[in-house]
């Protein structure tokens, strides 16, 4: 998605851009649910997708609910929502077919007076005059130019999966427009609309996106990361490849710790899959004529819903930045000092927000400082919410004390 909406900002600046991707088959089928905000509505406006009524799933509830399922707390926050696989179709859309080469694996970079060249796996290369690092959070050009900087595990897994609408029953249809969330101990799980099979948005052809936080110290996340084969993976692995024990194991609690309306969606999802959670802060976002954007720089958790927008605020500040071309490195010097402490306040608030998922606290001072953002009001008001990018303080449920 970084690598689309930089290929197109940088075009308005009259950029000849070519984008290389490491997947040798087209990205499509991949991603779950996305909640959009104001600045991802004018980014697709910035590069020639107005902000169409198909983006997504409008809906203006949120509620919280107890074990049984009974609302406890209700919030009018409306927006839309849709899924990864309708946007980047969005966006592909006006995107010059013939610039985007697919199973070209990157290796390293050089970079000399005039300019910057690409190796790749299959053996050819690309020369110009930047180079746009936006290949996500195993990034091969981070771990090309900045080695030592790794992403630090936070010590619990998102459980995701979408279920398909066409299949619900009874009371479930009726909660297939609202944004729904329920704190087990130590936990936190949401459930909203995203699009359905084939990007539809249509009703009854909808999904609802699950988000299941859970605590998973070291040893247990290296048993999830491991197949059936015995294989361990590194950072993450596959969905079809999550051993059937871990995924029998998952919905077993779900029986037992989660509200019917949680416990009826996870049945309908046929490949659940797990996403660890890490924190990362790259040290430079600029090294000469080569950036970083996205979470190739930055890895935010997922609760603010802003990996999106984060990389297309990345993209469009590159290309202001660079301009028509003059300086690139002065350029991408400009790009950094803007966007780095921006990187850095995403991952400190979003931190913030996932601190009381987990089992235990250092002490009681800590407990009470996290749980703080465990209250529904908070919860409500601050999940999938860019609110924190335009205000001076916190808000009062924030300010008032434990």
């Amino acid at each position: 998605m970084g690598g689309v909406f930089s290929a197109l900002y940088l075009q308005r600046q009259g950029w000849d851009v070519e984008i290389f991707e490491r997947s040798s088959v087209p990205l499509v089928g991949r991603g779950a649910g996305i909640v959009t905000h104001p600045e991802l509505r004018q980014a697709l406006a910035d590069v020639g997708r107005s902000a169409e009524t198909d983006l997504g799933v409008s809906f203006d509830w949120r509620i919280t609910v107890d074990r049984d399922g009974k609302e406890i707390a209700r919030l009018k926050r409306p927006q839309i929502s849709t899924s990864w696989n309708r946007l980047f179709e969005i966006v592909n859309e006006v995107l010059p077919k013939e610039r985007y080469h697919l199973g070209k694996e990157f290796l390293r970079c050089e970079e000399d007076a005039d300019g910057i060249t690409a190796y790749f796996g299959d053996g050819t290369q690309a020369r110009g005059d930047l180079l746009v690092g936006a290949d996500g959070f195993r990034s091969q050009v981070r771990a090309h130019l900045l080695p030592e900087a790794q992403p630090v595990y936070a010590g619990y897994v998102g459980w995701r999966g979408l279920a398909d609408e066409a299949r619900f029953s009874g009371a479930m249809r009726d909660i297939v427009e609202t944004f729904i969330f329920h704190l087990p101990p130590g936990e936190q799980i949401i459930g909203y609309p995203a699009a359905g099979q084939n990007n539809d948005i249509r009703p009854g052809h909808r999904s609802w996106n699950i988000v299941w936080y859970r605590p998973t110290d070291a040893a247990k996340l290296k048993r999830f990361l491991t197949d059936d084969t015995g294989r361990e993976h590194a950072i993450s692995i596959p969905p079809p490849l999550i051993s059937r024990e871990v995924i029998a194991e998952m919905r077993a609690d779900a029986e037992r710790l989660l509200p019917p309306q949680f416990r009826a969606a996870i049945d309908l999802i046929d490949q659940p899959f797990f996403q660890p959670i890490y924190d990362f802060e790259t040290p430079a976002m600029a090294i000469g004529r080569a950036c970083l954007i996205g979470d190739a720089a930055f890895v935010v958790r997922p609760h603010v819903g802003a990996g999106i927008v984060k990389v297309v605020q990345d993209a469009e500040t590159v290309a202001r930045c660079v301009g028509k071309g003059e300086d690139v490195v002065a350029g991408l010097k400009a790009f950094e000092a803007e966007r780095l402490p921006m990187g850095r306040g995403f991952v400190d608030h979003v931190r913030k927000l996932g601190s009381y998922i987990r089992p235990s606290f250092a002490s009681e001072a800590e407990r009470r400082e996290a749980m703080m953002y465990a209250a529904p009001d908070a919860l409500m008001g601050e999940t999938a919410v860019l609110d924190f990018l335009y205000r001076d303080e916190p808000p009062p449920y924030l300010r008032a004390s434990a």
